[in-house]
């Protein structure tokens, strides 16, 4: 068809996966969703073949052959540390998708969809937590993100975690009483925290939905409970202690920078957190620019991708109008 790929982008998040094709003007020539990425729990093999089923309907429907592919820019989750980014990257150039592999964490794509140069500070809060900066001249700011052994707090599965935490010594008289008692076990039907453990101990729910108490915590908040609201105050100091080390780290403190938030916990628009946020950041980041991200974290890895390939100012702006 005499169609050549310049970008092939590829967001790989827990639960899901999205590829574009993007050719050398910018246009979006072909997409494919596929299935979550986790190599940790399925080994890197096997989480790249998932990924290969979704490069390869996204090459077939483009009609183009993955020779044609200069750079393969791939933003991926838990690719945590530098050494999984390498590993990551040496298994994907393994699969000849394109001349060129960049490997990210996802984070990265979600900042780079968010801003219009790559030039500031992305925080992400779903279902964990996680900060990464960049700046024009190829620096990055970056944590660990692995969890409580890296220093991190937050995230929907953090905070649900932490919510039973104060709701369980409420109701059996270690704690200061709090609404969450009610409100977290109402949420699945049940009438007691006691019911809850249970029902999660012994597998009667699945301690993966244990997320959706995230959204009861907020609501438990806004409706005034001293507990919840303390709980979304601490969320708002972590996301801006990161922001803010993040911002020093790249110099950008003292200088007019876009903080992009994302995940589904940021973008949901708590007002307390959101006021939270903006107070605390007008004081350790006055300049700080702060938007929520609504762009599709995959024009983010194809944004990235043009970065790497030179491409003008004008084929940014045509993926990025695609995407609007």
């Amino acid at each position: 068809m005499g169609v050549n790929g310049s970008v092939l982008a590829i967001d790989a998040g827990n639960s899901k996966t999205d590829v574009a094709l993007i050719g050398a003007d910018g246009t979006v020539l072909s997409t494919a969703r596929g299935g979550g990425f986790q190599p940790p729990v399925v080994g890197i093999g096997t989480a790249v073949d998932a990924l290969g089923a979704a490069v390869e309907r996204a090459l077939a429907t483009a009609g183009v052959g993955a020779e044609t592919v200069a750079h393969v820019s791939a933003c991926l989750a838990n690719a945590d540390l530098p050494v999984e980014e390498a590993q990551l990257a040496e298994a994907l150039e393994a699969r000849g998708w394109g001349r060129t592999v960049e490997v990210r964490n996802d984070t990265f794509a979600i900042l780079r969809a968010g801003v219009d140069e790559p030039r500031g500070v992305a925080v992400v809060c779903g279902a964990g937590i996680n900060c990464v900066g960049m700046v024009p001249d190829g620096r990055t700011a970056r944590f660990p993100a692995i969890g409580r052994i890296s220093g991190d707090w937050g995230g929907g599965s953090g905070l649900a975690e932490e919510a039973m935490w104060f709701a369980s010594r409420a109701e059996d008289g270690r704690g200061e009483p709090t609404e969450l008692a009610r409100t977290l076990p109402g949420h699945f039907g049940l009438d007691s925290m006691y019911a809850l453990i249970e029902a999660l101990h012994l597998g009667r729910i699945e301690f993966e939905r244990r997320h959706e108490l995230a959204p009861v915590l907020f609501a438990t908040g806004a409706a005034g409970d001293k507990v919840a609201r303390g709980l979304v105050d601490r969320l708002a100091e972590e996301v801006v202690a990161m922001a803010s080390v993040a911002l020093s780290r790249l110099g950008l403190l003292g200088e007019r920078a876009p903080v992009v938030l994302g995940g589904s916990v940021l973008a949901a628009r708590h007002p307390q957190l959101d006021d939270r946020i903006a107070e605390l950041l007008a004081a350790r980041a006055p300049k700080a620019v702060v938007r929520v991200v609504k762009e599709s974290p995959v024009l983010g890895a194809g944004l990235l991708g043009l970065d790497h390939t030179g491409a003008a100012p004008e084929v940014h702006g045509r993926l990025r109008a695609q995407y609007a």
